[in-house]
């Protein structure tokens, strides 16, 4: 056996495990109970689980499997926790890493609605008690007079992030909320890497364990800020993607992986809050909105109820982008869905020096007429890395100026005439083409190639949904981007990169989380629960995957 002993916090608190020789410093450290970001699941391809050498004592404990990266003194700087296996006794330090002042959208769009909700109480002076309703079954008997504390609780779990609101059930006021990092997104970025890491029985532990203490935790958040008592919050809905669904409850995704994609879990129902160690009060439940396929989840059934784009005259687009593009369309009540494996490009994964929308990112870039440009970052702090809306922003820019052409190579400003501003940018690292944005920051040529990936990937999801009802981008009415990542791109730089159709042009709306504001309807409303279970089986579902034809659509739409 060999000793690893992680040093975690300024305070140098120590975790020390025996481990077997060629356990990689990632497994010890879930094993450990530490959760190394590696959104790749140890597939040693997205870069974000490094070590420093002067983090590791000592380095000649190591068997590097592969990934050793080097400084720019040509040093070999730093390795990957997934690829270093422990031969004999080490010591890690770890950094602490603080996701400050992450930009999470928790509001969108909603409609009016009446309070209805199933949970009633009923108080008795002559022995001071309230007894508790689920409709009319007597739930539980509550000492003095709760008539007026019932409470519930939205729970919008994105594959990035998670927001928690907070209601009063007897006036449906919104009373607090919060927002945070998924921690399942340190483990696995996407979809589909979660499935693969959740089919087997201690990938789903981690993710399940994972996602369900940081809700509890967002619970109590919550709660303490009204000064509410968690015991009378009776009832939560999960509003997520149908992955996120199955991660959330503990069941297995492993059928979503393969064909048919069958979900295991069809949502419309219920389960008991206590036997899925959420803490609230012990008779409360959980409500999973009804799901429409594998890949278009109760979010997307929360976005529908919330828009109302099934009840809105002519044609809507609804497009939910981010890692799973999910999205609708919707002729005088006709709806069909369909949803891309977009990636994570969208959120600052797998670029160079991506990040999440946290301090020092690059959030908005722009080149003006005159080649000045205009470059902000969250927190106006020194750039330190780029955010999903910044990517977009930068390649659109790029795209408009003719530095990046339409095939997404960068262009030679010694044969394409560009501004000085720009072209000065454009230098060689490591014998390759980057676009310099700081001294610490650049755009690289792959990170191109990605964004083109996640855009083509998008755009081919709404020619197929136009084509679905035959109908061409300009007869569009409207287009409704949802979601927190939609809720910061700008207009100008979906259309640039051709994400958008250009048709689209001033006819889009940013309608902002509305996954929380459809399950807050659904949580203050039980009717919309069945309305929407009627209306989810008459959806059609446009499965591209099966489609002869996809690759030339997709491979149509990647160019810029």
């Amino acid at each position: 056996m060999a000793k690893i002993t992680f040093e975690q916090n300024q305070n140098n608190d120590l975790i020390t495990l025996d481990v077997e020789p060629g356990t990689s410093i990632l497994e010890a450290a879930r094993e450990a109970g530490i959760a190394l970001e590696s959104p790749c699941n140890g597939a040693g391809v997205c870069g974000k689980c490094r070590l420093y050498k002067t983090q590791i004592e000592p380095v000649s404990a190591l068997l590097i499997k592969k990934c050793v990266y080097t400084d720019k003194n040509g040093d070999e700087g730093y390795v990957l926790a997934c690829q270093a296996c422990i031969t004999d006794d080490i010591r890690i330090a770890l950094e602490q890493k603080e996701e400050k002042d992450l930009k999470i959208v928790s509001d969108g769009r909603s409609f009016k609605l009446e309070i209805d909700s199933d949970i009633r109480k009923e108080y008795d002076p002559d022995d001071n008690r309230t007894q508790v309703y689920l409709g009319d079954e007597k739930i539980a008997v509550e000492e003095g007079n709760t008539e007026d504390l019932r409470y519930g609780v939205v729970i919008d779990i994105g594959t990035t992030t998670l927001v928690a609101a907070l209601y009063d059930l007897v006036t449906g006021e919104e009373l607090s909320s919060e927002s945070a990092l998924n921690p399942q997104a340190l483990h696995a970025q996407d979809v589909l890497s979660r499935i693969k890491m959740a089919s087997e029985p201690e990938g789903l532990k981690l993710l399940y364990n994972g996602v369900t203490e940081k809700i509890n935790e967002l619970t109590e958040v919550i709660c303490r800020k009204v000064n509410v008592d968690p015991a009378y919050v009776y009832e939560i809905v999960y509003s997520g993607n149908t992955c996120m669904i199955h991660l959330a409850t503990n069941v297995n995704p492993e059928s979503m992986g393969k064909y048919p994609y069958t979900p295991v879990i069809r949502g419309g129902n219920f389960i008991s809050a206590s036997d899925n160690g959420t803490k609230i009060a012990p008779e409360g439940r959980i409500y999973l909105p009804p799901i429409i396929s594998s890949y278009v989840g109760p979010d997307i059934t929360s976005g529908i109820l919330a828009s109302q784009i099934e009840k809105l005259p002519g044609i809507t687009l609804f497009v939910d982008i981010g890692t799973n593009g999910e999205m609708a369309i919707g002729r005088n009540g006709e709806l069909v869905v369909t949803s891309t494996a977009a990636g994570p490009a969208f959120e600052g994964m797998n670029i160079e020096h991506g990040m999440r929308a946290a301090e020092g990112a690059i959030e908005f870039f722009e080149i003006s007429e005159d080649g000045r440009i205009t470059m902000k970052t969250i927190g106006d702090k020194a750039p330190v890395g780029i955010c999903g809306s910044g990517l977009l922003d930068i390649v659109g820019e790029l795209v408009s100026c003719g530095a990046i052409g339409s095939n997404g190579k960068f262009a030679k400003p010694e044969k394409q005439p560009l501004p000085e501003s720009v072209a000065s940018r454009l230098v060689k690292m490591d014998g390759k083409t980057v676009f310099r944005l700081s001294d610490k920051v650049v755009l690289t040529q792959k990170d191109v190639r990605q964004v083109q990936l996640a855009k083509g990937a998008v755009r081919s999801g709404i020619e197929y949904l136009l084509k679905s009802l035959s109908i061409e981008a300009g007869e569009a009415d409207r287009v409704l981007i949802a979601g927190s990542f939609g809720y910061h791109l700008r207009s100008k730089s979906l259309l640039s990169i051709g994400l958008l159709p250009a048709e689209f042009e001033g006819k889009i709306e940013y309608i902002g989380n509305t996954s929380k504001t459809g399950g807050q309807a659904f949580l203050l409303n039980p009717g919309y629960r069945s309305e929407m279970k009627d209306l989810v089986q008459k959806i059609k579902v446009e499965e591209l995957a099966n489609d002869e034809n996809f690759e030339k659509i997709f491979v149509k739409a990647l160019g810029f």
